[in-house]
């Protein structure tokens, strides 16, 4: 590392830019976070669902997911001690049941259960499904409560300073570095990143309960429950390549209704408190990037794997910055260098 702090001004306070800003905290430079919105965690952040599953995503998403996702997960659970490690469940109705089958020979790290071993690990389970996929090893966070302890933490460091309600246009001050991290706002500079619109409902209910998340497979409509304590479940989330205005249809409610009452009829009776919707950045592999352009770093197109990828990106984006180290894995050439060479 330079022996004298280097000022990193960081673009987006989602959770990218925090974990961004943490790693640089930590490693001794002077950090300034800005965000044209009026808090932390405020843009697609905000609508995740915060399940740390590396395992389970291994199901279909290419391998750096799942080795990377490790480092992630580690992060929210040993480093900020901010997720439950109560792993995750996974259950299909028995006319799926090959669904479920399949999963498992795309994954690992998973314990068989059957009616009484589900039933011991979530009661309101018992009997609905004879057979479940359990990962114990993974995790699950609420985003909004690990944004603003991740913030609380960051405050607490003398070289770190927020500016909210100002964008990146009306910082004029020089840095020796700056972090793009503002998702699919930074499409202006990153032309190949897309939007993967991702829906999700909140709903309460005092009749059922969960220690985990519980993800029902559907060969149409596959849902996920995430508990978020006090009787509210998130319930999500559709992945529809749209780039409109972010906002949940009629339909896409219904799906995660359906699929969500097919989980346990209790839901039916559950009370809607909040629906939302936003874009993932994605490229079009589905993976991540860093890309440097002089003295701009972007982190960018984390589509589905936000919360589980950001700290790994962040740690190898202060290695980029610091000490001119190359991961090629994520760091292809611009598009734009490659239309002009």
């Amino acid at each position: 590392m330079n022996a004298l702090p280097q000022k990193i001004r960081i673009l987006g306070a989602g959770v990218v830019g925090l974990t961004a800003a943490y790693e640089f905290a930590t490693a001794g430079q002077a950090v300034e976070i800005v965000d044209r919105k009026s808090g932390p965690g405020l843009g697609c952040s905000y609508f995740a669902g915060g399940m740390l599953a590396p395992w389970c995503e291994s199901e279909s998403a290419p391998p750096l997911v799942f080795e990377w996702g490790l480092e992630g997960l580690a992060f929210w659970t040993e480093t900020l001690k901010l997720a439950k490690a109560n792993g995750s469940l996974l259950v299909a109705p028995a006319r799926d049941r090959a669904d479920l089958l399949r999963f498992s020979r795309r994954t690992s790290g998973f314990e068989w259960l059957d009616v009484e071993a589900i039933a011991a690990r979530e009661p309101h389970l018992a009997g609905r499904f004879d057979r479940a996929l359990f990962y114990p090893a993974e995790a699950h966070l609420d985003p909004r409560a690990a944004m603003a302890a991740l913030t609380a933490r960051l405050r607490e460091f003398p070289n770190v300073a927020f500016r909210f309600n100002t964008s990146a246009e009306d910082v004029k001050s020089p840095a020796d570095w700056t972090i793009d991290c503002r998702g699919f706002a930074a499409r202006d500079a990153l032309p190949d990143l897309r939007g993967v619109k991702g829906e999700m409902l909140v709903v309460k209910t005092d009749e059922i309960s969960f220690q985990r998340p519980v993800q029902l497979l559907h060969p149409r409509h596959p849902v996920y429950v995430v508990p978020r304590g006090d009787g509210r479940f998130m319930v999500g989330a559709t992945a529809v390549e749209n780039e409109e205005s972010p906002r949940i249809t009629a339909r896409s409610m219904l799906e995660l209704l359906s699929a969500v009452y097919a989980l346990h009829p209790a839901f039916g009776e559950a009370e809607i408190i909040e629906t939302g919707a936003d874009l993932r950045p994605t490229f079009p592999d589905n993976l991540p990037r860093i890309r440097r352009e002089g003295r701009t770093i972007f982190i960018n197109g984390l589509y589905r794997h936000g919360y589980l990828l950001a700290p790994p990106l962040a740690r190898r984006a202060v290695a980029v910055a610091l000490k001119g180290e190359i991961f090629p894995e994520v760091m292809d050439a611009n598009p734009r260098q490659r239309q002009s060479a």
